[in-house]
């Protein structure tokens, strides 16, 4: 029940039955929200400012004409034109009872939405190349991705959640000569300082390990190029397996995983989508111009294979294929996005970090070339995380040899509040995560203020059952309490919140803004422990009112709903919504 939706609807209608607007105007302009200041009314609309132009009048001439028919509509209260034509309506206070009741009836579903219109979205997030383990940034836009898709989903979209791994060109292969060292050192010979442009960290001594438990000292007397990509395929298995080990500990799982180097074995599908947009005129052999101030690091100065980028906003066109022959990143990216549109997707959405920020358009303009215009690609990039103690930066992993992995992270201040932390920010905008602060029992640490909302719904519903023993189980049965009864200033305000909800949930998605649900729920958790605090106060407030079962009967429905609906949002942002704190 989207209580916003509804009453655009209402104005739309309103609007056209007016005799004095031509039929025809572009509607969908119209939008219903909370007003500015909540002292004008429950609801404001913007209709006869984006509408009064085409329709030739005065805004506040046109919005007192709509008012007038609003005021028919029967849950309306009052209807007020303001400003220079802006329409503030305030509800009957019965009204906000409609949405408890939704609330209650609908429990997890609440704010599901059909707002995607099955379009299916692949959505590829963390794509971390498979050389080691898992850093604190990976983290963020494992959460960040993972969050999102579950948004999606919960608005309509049909989710593809992938993951796309870089297992070729030559990281792959140093990691390959990085095992192969630790595999000799397995093998009993002393292998000293790790050599600069090798990965130093511990994490590759069982792949050592392992390389010399299967092949014992056969693999010593083979050349390099024959036991290359021995190792390799190994490694990156290895690799692999503890990504996906991280990952679970992340309580993340993909749909899909790719392989770059399928890309080109077998079928060139790199190939293939060059000579497609060589076709159709987007690649061409030409030279690219001398860089003007800071050095082009993909430039050369021969004839090669370009994209026309600059087509489609980018600063130059791109090259395709090096000098040696083999491809850029950017044709296998170009092969890859074409793979998806190929696979059926329109809508593509990836998280990138914030250093590839510099890769968006090209990336976009490829997208948009191989499928003639008919997929679009939106990019979101994810800030570094500042990790600390206390304030002070945490030491770099002896594991990993360079970095904070994510599963130290995990261990130490747990899933739940590592999730809601990288959500509790703007993807866009720096994060500073303190693993101290996380783990503390206040109201300033967010994940355990919303969570202990949820467990403190569930102690009060718990108690009241030992009250009242006859009291329903089924959360839907308290929708036929007498919900009239909720007429105190802070129950009518949570009603109120969980109204906003159900928009709350298409505005993410449509921003593909996990973090709006991360801010609500600590807003909804603000708002209920606070009534909570006041029945301290003032007694006749309380939840739980054992000389009156109607009343407690209706409170009860209250909490009923605030937790279903921290519990729902708890879940799209993968965070457990725990009965007890402990």
């Amino acid at each position: 029940m989207n209580v916003y939706a509804i009453f655009a609807d209402h104005v739309r209608a309103a609007v056209a039955e007016l005799d004095a607007v031509p039929a025809g105007l572009d509607l969908s302009r119209i939008v219903v929200e909370p007003p500015r200041d909540a002292a004008h009314g429950d609801l404001a609309t913007n209709a006869a400012m984006v509408l009064a132009k085409e329709a030739g009048l005065k805004p506040r001439d046109l919005a007192g004409l709509i008012a007038a028919r609003l005021e028919g509509v029967p849950e309306v209260a009052r209807v007020e034109v303001a400003g220079p034509g802006f329409i503030n309506i305030a509800l009957s206070p019965g009204y906000w009872v409609r949405v408890l009741e939704a609330a209650l009836r609908s429990g997890p579903d609440f704010g599901r939405s059909t707002f995607g219109a099955g379009t299916p979205v692949n959505v590829e997030y963390v794509s971390a190349n498979p050389t080691g383990p898992m850093h604190v940034g990976h983290c963020r836009g494992a959460v960040f991705g993972d969050a999102m898709a579950s948004l999606l989903t919960f608005a309509g979209f049909p989710v593809t959640r992938e993951y796309y791994i870089n297992d070729a060109g030559a990281q792959v292969d140093v990691l390959a000569r990085s095992a192969f060292l630790r595999y000799r050192e397995a093998l009993g010979e002393t292998i000293g300082a790790i050599p600069d442009g090798l990965y130093p960290g511990d994490y590759l001594v069982p792949v050592g390990t392992e390389l010399a438990r299967i092949h014992g000292r056969a693999l010593l007397g083979l050349a390099e190029a024959e036991w290359l990509p021995i190792v390799r395929a190994e490694a990156i298995s290895a690799m692999m397996a503890m990504i996906r080990e991280d990952l679970s500990a992340l309580g993340i799982a993909f749909d899909v995983f790719f392989s770059e180097r399928s890309l080109t074995e077998g079928d060139d599908r790199v190939a293939r989508a060059i000579a497609q947009l060589r076709e159709s005129g987007e690649v061409y052999q030409g030279r690219l111009a001398p860089p003007k101030g800071a050095p082009i690091e993909d430039w050369e100065d021969r004839e090669q294979t370009l994209f026309r980028s600059t087509d489609f906003g980018d600063d130059v066109d791109r090259p395709l294929v090096k000098s040696d022959g083999s491809y850029t990143y950017f044709a296998g990216d170009i092969a890859y996005h074409k793979d998806k549109f190929d696979r059926g997707f329109r809508r593509m959405i990836d998280v990138w970090g914030a250093d590839h920020g510099g890769y968006v358009k090209r990336m976009q303009a490829a997208v948009k070339a191989v499928s003639g215009g008919t997929a679009t690609l939106d990019v979101e990039l994810c800030q570094l995380v500042r990790l600390t103690r206390n304030g002070e930066p945490v030491r770099m992993s002896k594991r990993a040899g360079s970095f904070v992995t994510l599963r130290e992270v995990v261990d130490e201040v747990g899933r739940d509040a590592v999730r809601f932390m990288m959500l509790f920010r703007k993807n866009d905008a720096p994060l500073d995560f303190d693993l101290a602060k996380v783990i503390e029992q206040s109201r300033e640490n967010p994940v355990f203020y919303v969570q202990y909302a949820h467990a403190r719904a569930h102690s009060i519903l718990r108690n009241a059952a030992e009250a009242f023993a006859d009291l329903p189980s089924d959360r839907a049965a308290f929708a036929d309490a007498a919900l009239a009864r909720l007429n105190d200033a802070g129950e009518t305000s949570l009603m109120m919140r969980l109204a906003g909800w159900p928009r709350l949930i298409e505005q993410a998605a449509t921003a593909r803004e996990p973090h709006r649900i991360a801010f609500f729920l600590y807003d909804l958790a603000s708002e209920f422990h606070a009534q909570w605090n006041r029945g301290k106060d003032l007694p006749h407030l309380r939840f739980i009112m054992e000389n009156d079962r109607e009343l407690t009967m209706a409170r009860l429905a209250l909490v009923h709903g605030v937790a279903a609906v921290v519990a729902s949002g708890l879940s799209l942002l993968g965070v457990e919504a725990v009965e007890e704190m402990k």
